[in-house]
């Protein structure tokens, strides 16, 4: 029986070692084989907009993320600590594929968004999280994806405001952003504090540190 998206049984190689010892099968992923210390490396190493961005540090969807899971708790203040949990590993797949700019992944097609939504709900069931999140939940959550955008494009990427807010809209009323590019060592440990602390908050047991593993 054919499994995940896997042609053929002679198909190449499709696993990567994670730092964490760990063997992700890309094509069909495993729950256990993911560890929020594999995701907090990798996205604090992935440039947002392809690295073209002002500044010493690479804007890094790490801290994309915990900037994503605070506009959430602005928007909906009385949001469940699950969702904002969500939120932060909106972005979580790509410690595996990368931050491809949004009309490039378009130009994919489907392929590219059945293997993203894979990984994603893999993701998701490790940390205790609903393989795919409520309609709302997600919409809430790209809303708040795009306000990030909004404050990335205008103050690191060279958007002019009117051109920004023609791609993404107004950021949400009340919420104001400075954006200070992270190094990729600050950006890993917010990243997991925040994931620690979520979790903890939704009630969730905190998992065994990959990093201790054989």
């Amino acid at each position: 029986m054919t499994k995940g998206l896997r042609r053929a049984s002679n198909a190449p190689r499709a696993w990567q070692r994670m730092l964490s010892g760990r063997r992700l099968d890309l094509l069909d992923p495993s729950p256990m084989d993911i560890e929020i210390e594999d995701i907090a490396h990798g996205l604090a190493r992935v440039a947002r907009w392809n690295g073209q961005t002002l500044g010493e540090h690479a804007f890094s969807v790490a801290q994309h993320s915990v900037v994503v899971e605070e506009i959430v708790a602005h928007v909906q203040p009385d949001i469940e600590p699950r969702w904002r949990l969500a939120a932060l590993l909106h972005d979580a797949s790509e410690y595996v594929i990368g931050d491809m700019i949004s009309p490039f992944k378009s130009a994919l097609g489907v392929d590219y968004r059945t293997f993203e939504d894979r990984l994603e709900g893999a993701i998701h069931i490790r940390f205790g999280l609903p393989a795919k999140a409520p309609a709302p939940i997600k919409k809430l959550i790209k809303q708040a994806d795009r306000a990030c955008a909004f404050f990335e494009a205008t103050q690191l990427a060279g958007f002019a405001h009117a051109e920004a807010l023609s791609l993404f809209g107004a950021p949400p009323e009340g919420y104001a952003l400075a954006i200070e590019p992270w190094p990729a060592s600050l950006a890993q440990t917010r990243y997991v504090q925040r994931f620690h602390l979520l979790s903890e908050a939704a009630g969730y047991s905190p998992a065994p540190a990959a990093f201790e593993t054989e």
